[in-house]
């Protein structure tokens, strides 16, 4: 089993990441403009999708991390329902939009495979390890 010990670490955040900095760079263009409130809800899911996965492994306990995951897998699919709106009004090209939900989709299922991951590990979490590095 390998030991995670910063959440940089995990590769969902990682993937998480690349797609907030795609979100903010494909919503820095013009065609934003015309609905700032889009772009706005936009930014934020994607970054409470890196938050949440940082956040939940700083709790140190798998059963809260794997819900804090949730919450990074829940804002992952309201971001791709964001993706939608933006190509039906013209704010996002076909292309752009294809791109965007390949990065959303990937970022899923890191966080759906590493939910799994923890549900089925026997170990409870750091928070729960002795000092002699036995869980009680």
């Amino acid at each position: 089993m390998v030991t995670i010990i910063r959440f940089e670490e995990i590769e969902g955040w990682k993937q998480s990441r690349e797609l907030a900095l795609a979100v903010y760079q494909t919503t820095a263009s013009t065609g934003f403009v015309k609905d700032l409130s889009l772009c706005d809800q936009m930014r934020r899911a994607a970054v409470s999708i890196m938050a949440n996965i940082a956040e939940g492994f700083g709790r140190g306990g798998n059963k809260e991390f794997v819900q804090f995951l949730g919450h990074s897998r829940g804002s992952c699919a309201e971001l791709k329902s964001h993706f939608y709106v933006a190509l039906d009004t013209g704010m996002l090209a076909r292309q752009q939009f294809e791109h965007l939900c390949r990065l959303a989709g990937a970022t899923e299922g890191l966080i759906s495979g590493f939910m799994k991951y923890l549900q089925n590990s026997t170990s409870r979490g750091r928070k729960f390890v002795k000092a002699n590095n036995r869980e009680p």
